[in-house]
């Protein structure tokens, strides 16, 4: 009988069976321990939570019951407010607004947390122009504002829950409204309103007097901002696309990002924007506040049910006490999300409408939207349009002249180049080396007509920022689309087509249309003009795919898209093509450039430094080769 040896591999096998076992046991004991104890700690705030609601409630009734004498209801007041009883005690105790408004935008503060609990853009209407409804920022209780205060006596007290006093004044055009929560006659917590005429932006100010007494001084009063922002487009998939959560963090604008749930915590912060679409929510601060937690939740999760609200944004702003008493100087922006607008504060809040990094964001600041601001003014938004496309490519017209004569260049060089190939079939290095000496001699720089495309593309991508971010476009018509900054719906479909939609749009059809045949019409030049190089892709095989498949990506993604993106891309191949139609017509002459090509090759050429360079590594690349075949 053979006696049986021990086999090295089943041994390691098995002990790393063994070790991946007790790996998924432990952490699965360690996820049970986890989640028994964020239980136990969300269970902890839900009960302390609970007991606050319920301390609430006894105070709130305490003010309303008219029933109960006023010794017994001060008492009440007393054992749950503290000092800040004699706030319930005053005649605006008592659910009541105060509204202050200008031409503009029309805010309604609740004496009950001295916040906002209305905020109506006059000029701006929900999803369609005649739609009979005003965006509404806050309404319905999707906005919280509190101010958690700590006391000397050991009480936590939201300023959500108590009554301010309020005070409306006017100082020339100026709206000054001043909210108190009152601990005594010369004692309080005050929320400053000050409304400017023709302006968007409030003054805020959150102060307090003669609290060091009564407040915990030593701790943080945490200012919490909350906001369900409502839905205000005809689409609320493309504006949930850009519904972000912006800020300024020591100094740098930046956003959370537009995942299900961001969250951040910011050194230094000194404003906070819940940006919609088109419109847009900016709390402002002149003093840095440090450790301010910011978190995004999207609440879109089926375009087809939720279609309410876009984004849940919440903010944490811790509020330090300067000798016993808040003094912060703020500010609050609620408007529309407009570049020029927003630009004239000079607080960099500006820096919210995404116009692209770089030198993206230069050409939309500095071009796109000087220009389309003066066209707009004295024509229709579509003509403005077409008159801004053809305006751009016409200033990028020399560009593209130099492209397609590059082209034109390497198609003449092309049979020259394919007998290098073929003289050199076997010496792959040599036949780099001959073809850059035809180049030189030729005078033709093959990288010519790759310069002029890289040039044009960051101007192309600066569109993709530009128009989605115009609120100029909203809810501006056009020939069949009745919303530039929305989709062009022609015909709404039974059913949904995944990565279409239930609807079809026209301006991206005729879009698609035009880059096909603008695709059609230069992939054969650009593949005749480029010879195949061994060891590269084949450029042919490709060019005919992209033939098709940059028409169908248009279809399918510029959809649900704004009109006006989609506009100006039709617009802009078809006047692509009739430059290019004009070009190859009266200024390139295949016979004209192969004489120039036959004469410059007489002419003496002189290296450039690159071409030397080129050239020696190419030498030294080929004397490699040679000494490795020798060994």
């Amino acid at each position: 009988m053979e006696k049986k040896k021990f086999d090295l591999n089943s041994i390691i096998g098995f002990a790393l069976i063994f070790g991946i076992i007790l790996w998924m046991m432990y952490n699965s004991r360690e996820s049970e321990l986890k989640e028994q104890q964020e239980k136990a700690k969300q269970e902890k705030i839900d009960k302390a939570n609970k007991k606050k609601e319920v301390a609430t409630k006894e105070v709130l009734s305490a003010v309303v019951d008219s029933t109960v004498s006023d010794t017994v209801k001060l008492q009440k007041l007393t054992g749950a407010l503290g000092s800040f009883a004699y706030s319930a005690t005053l005649p605006s105790a008592k659910e009541s607004f105060t509204t202050i408004e200008n031409n503009l935008i029309k805010l309604t503060i609740a004496n009950k947390g001295g916040y906002i609990s209305e905020a109506i853009l006059k000029n701006y209407k929900k999803f369609e122009k005649n739609s009979g409804q005003l965006v509404e920022l806050i309404k319905n209780n999707n906005a919280n504002f509190n101010l958690e205060l700590q006391t000397n006596d050991n009480r936590v007290l939201n300023t959500k829950d108590l009554f301010f006093e309020p005070t409306l004044t006017k100082n020339g055009e100026d709206q000054i409204l001043s909210m108190k929560l009152k601990a005594g006659p010369n004692e309080f917590l005050e929320y400053k309103y000050v409304l400017k005429a023709k302006d968007y932006m409030l003054d805020f100010d959150v102060r307090s007097q003669g609290l060091n007494k009564v407040l915990n001084t030593s701790k943080n009063a945490d200012l919490q901002w909350d906001l369900k922002t409502y839905r205000n487009e005809k689409s609320v998939s493309y504006e949930n696309r850009y519904a972000e959560l912006y800020y300024e963090n020591d100094g740098k604008v930046d956003y959370a990002g537009l995942g299900k749930q961001e969250d951040e915590t910011l050194e230094k912060a000194t404003f906070i924007a819940y940006k919609q679409h088109f419109f847009s929510s900016i709390l402002l601060s002149q003093t840095p506040i440090e450790n301010v937690k910011v978190s995004s939740t999207d609440l879109v999760n089926d375009a087809k049910i939720d279609t309410v609200f876009t984004k849940q944004f919440k903010t944490t702003l811790p509020l330090a006490f300067k000798n016993g008493e808040l003094d912060y100087k703020m500010n609050w922006y609620l408007g529309p999300t407009d570049y020029k607008i927003l630009n004239t504060y000079e607080k960099n809040i500006e820096d919210i409408v995404p116009l692209g990094w770089g030198i993206f964001g230069w050409i939309n600041k500095l071009i796109f939207i000087p220009l389309f601001g003066f066209l707009s003014t004295f024509m229709g938004l579509g003509i403005a349009i077409i008159v801004f496309t053809i305006l751009i490519k016409i200033a990028m017209s020399p560009i593209t002249f130099k492209s397609f004569l590059s082209q034109a260049k390497m198609k003449v060089l092309r049979p020259e180049i394919m007998e290098l190939g073929e003289k050199f079939a076997k010496d792959p290095m040599k036949k780099q080396q001959e073809t850059m000496k035809l180049y030189n001699k030729a005078g033709v720089n093959p990288m010519a007509g790759c310069i002029p495309a890289l040039i044009q593309l960051p101007f192309m991508y600066a569109s993709f920022q530009f128009f989605p971010s115009a609120i100029e476009l909203r809810q501006k018509g056009f020939l069949w689309a009745d919303d530039l900054s929305s989709f062009d719906q022609i015909f709404k479909l039974p059913f949904n087509i995944p990565l279409y939609g239930d609807h079809v749009s026209l301006f991206p059809i005729l879009a698609a249309i035009a880059i096909f045949f603008y695709m059609k019409m230069t992939s054969g030049d650009q593949v005749m003009a480029q010879p195949a190089q061994e060891g590269m892709p084949d450029m042919a095989k490709i060019m005919k795919i992209m033939i098709y498949v940059s028409p169908v990506m248009m279809l399918i993604f510029f959809n649900s898209y704004g009109s006006g993106l989609s506009l100006y891309n039709f617009i802009s191949n078809l006047i692509t093509i009739g430059i290019m139609l004009v070009i190859k017509k009266y200024f390139i002459n295949s016979d004209k450039i192969h004489a120039q090509i036959q004469e410059n090759k007489t002419k003496p050429k002189t290296e450039s430094k690159f071409q030397k360079k080129m050239r020696e590594m190419m030498e030294q690349a080929e004397e490699q080769k040679k000494l490795n075949k020798k060994k």
